[in-house]
């Protein structure tokens, strides 16, 4: 994504700092390769962190009732299924339609449901994005892959320490006879943030 900007890169936390230290000092020990860390943080970032986020996804595409009480209620809806929404924030729920699409975004820091969606992109931390988002969300969706007709509606909702976020995609044309475990393998954790869709699924 190519969001360029003025601004001076933000200071890393001394947590990150620290990581990178300890990752360095163990590849340059060889007790580590830099591309085994680089395959778990990806499987963390794109697999085994949205899963729990997936499953709620899809219980919510196959029960309405589940579906309005999570619209209603992110938190408690959320808790149903064993999950944690957010390190004790309250959780809301948005549901993309044909004519209305939700963004997440927070920009005053990176706060991010790493309890449903597992660890965040680094561009959803970048101060491009978190400004570029508000401003002029359907270009930086463009940039990330999705191109909406121009007739929808974009919703930006900007994330706090106190109220999070989190999208349910629509769901794909030709899953109506799809099991609910399916059904959580088309969701990403991107689609969750709303910069994409949910994966359609596999033509055999």
């Amino acid at each position: 994504m190519s969001m360029s900007g003025g601004h001076h890169p933000e200071q890393e936390s001394f947590a990150a700092l620290r990581t990178k230290a300890l990752e360095s000092l163990l590849v340059e020990k060889g007790l580590l390769a830099s591309d085994a860390i680089d395959t778990l943080v990806q499987a963390y970032e794109q697999d085994i962190g949205p899963r729990n986020g997936a499953k709620v996804v899809a219980r919510a595409w196959v029960d309405p009732a589940y579906r309005q009480r999570l619209l209603e209620n992110g938190t408690a809806a959320i808790a149903e299924l064993g999950f944690v929404s957010g390190q004790g924030s309250e959780f809301v729920v948005v549901q993309n339609t044909p004519t209305i699409h939700n963004l997440i975004v927070c920009t005053l820091c990176s706060c991010y449901p790493s309890g449903l969606l597992g660890l965040p992109p680094k561009w959803y931390k970048d101060f491009a994005y978190r400004s570029r988002a508000v401003i002029e969300p359907r270009q930086v969706l463009r940039e990330l892959g999705l191109d909406l007709d121009d007739t929808a509606e974009i919703q930006v909702w900007d994330s706090t320490a106190e109220l999070r976020y989190m999208v349910i995609p629509e769901r794909p044309i030709g899953t109506e006879g799809m099991t609910e475990e399916d059904l959580a393998q088309l969701v990403t954790r991107d689609a969750m943030i709303g910069v994409a869709n949910a994966t359609a699924p596999a033509i055999v």
